[in-house]
Parts: structure tokens; C-alpha cells; sequence
């Protein structure tokens, strides 16, 4: 599955922060039954690449898996030992954009300006994530598009809910990134079940 497939079959990424091992397949069972396609465990995580071994190795035929917080060569070369193939980063760390794209990963690196998307997309990133989403509101997004690549996707992360992702994808993004709306620490499978088919249909209305 490509990230373009992905994201045409569910335009979400499920961020699991905090999430253990024992709770990663069947969140993850409940998370693709409701429809998502992209995984992501945060390597500061509890044995967080565990976690995304038990995940790419159930469903990796059925969902791209990787890691978020992703911070150095050396965590992108543990997360390629998985199997996964997502490198989520908070920030736009070109070596670490580079050393994704040359292992055949998908990197998508974080950006919080104009200078830092086209620093991203120079090194080679699938895509780039607009963070923190608060702070960067709809109208920045749309002046944004005005200058990227068409084909660019931009996914907003960070207090992003049912209810505000219109305006974001009315400005031109592409896609979201949910973590603590849809998953924390502790969460039973019935509960993130329930946000994941709520986000879902948000975006379905739209």
C-alpha cells in the first residue's frame, strides 16, 4: 500500500502515544475495522518498537505502520529493523527526512513554516505535517498552498477534532493526524473504537 493509497482509503493517522505492547493489536484490530488505514506509535512510548512490530506484522498487509517522535538516524534504522514503514518526526530534521527516503520509507516530517516545508520537500519527504495544528490555523495553511507542490499532502496535527477538520480541508489539507482525541494511556478498545467511527463519519460528512 502506498501513502497515496492510504490516505485516499482514510485520510486519518492514528497517533498511539503511551500505548504498551499488550494493547497495540487490539487497538489496532479496532482501529482498521473502523476503517483506518496509517498507524503510528510514538517512540517515546512504552517499548515503543515493540509495540510496532506486534502491529506491522498483523496488520502491515492491511495499514501502513511506523513510528512518531522519530528524532535521529539511528531510531530510523530501529524502526526499518520492524519492518515498518512510516517515520513520523515533530520537527524537519533533513537527515533524518534523507535517511528515511533512502531506506524506500515514507517520511513525514514536521513543519511550522513556509521555509521549513520546502527545506523538507527539498530532502525528499512524502509529506509534510503541520505542527502544532493550533498554531498554525486554517488561513496559514491556505497561503501555504498557494506556493507548495500540488501534489504535496499536508496532514494538520495537533488539536485536531470531528469539529474544526472542515475548515482545514476547505484551506487545502490533505489529511490529520489524531492522538489524544482518539487514543490515551489507558483507553479501553470500546472507547477508541467509538472516536475512531465519530472521526471517521466527520470525515465522511465533509
Amino acid at each position: 500500500m502506498t501513502f497515496q493509497d492510504a490516505l485516499q482509503a482514510c485520510n486519518l493517522v492514528a497517533i498511539l502515544r503511551g500505548i504498551t505492547p499488550d494493547e497495540a493489536e487490539p487497538i489496532g484490530e479496532a482501529l482498521i475495522e473502523a476503517g483506518w488505514r496509517i498507524i503510528e506509535v510514538p517512540l517515546n512510548s512504552p517499548d515503543p518498537l515493540k509495540s510496532i512490530e506486534k502491529l506491522q506484522k498483523r496488520f502491515g498487509d492491511r495499514a501502513l505502520i511506523g513510528a512518531g517522535t522519530v528524532l535521529t538516524t539511528a531510531q530510523v534504522a530501529d524502526v526499518a529493523s520492524t519492518g515498518a514503514t512510516v517515520i513520523i518526526s515533530p520537527n524537519a530534521n533533513l537527515s533524518v527526512i534523507e535517511a528515511s527516503v533512502s531506506r524506500g520509507m515514507i517520511s513525514l516530517p514536521g513543519v511550522a513554516t513556509p521555509s521549513e516545508a520546502f527545506a523538507a520537500i527539498g530532502a525528499g519527504a512524502t509529506g509534510i505535517k503541520a505542527f502544532p495544528a493550533e498554531a498554525i490555523p486554517p488561513m496559514v495553511i491556505k497561503a501555504w498552498r498557494a506556493v507548495l507542490p500540488k501534489d504535496m499532502p499536508v496532514l494538520a496535527v495537533g488539536g485536531i477534532t470531528p469539529d474544526n477538520m472542515k475548515s482545514f480541508i476547505d484551506a487545502g489539507t490533505n489529511g490529520f493526524g489524531i492522538g489524544g482525541s482518539l487514543y490515551k494511556p489507558g483507553d479501553d478498545v470500546a472507547s477508541v473504537a467509538a472516536k475512531a467511527k465519530l472521526f471517521i463519519e466527520a470525515m465522511r460528512r465533509i
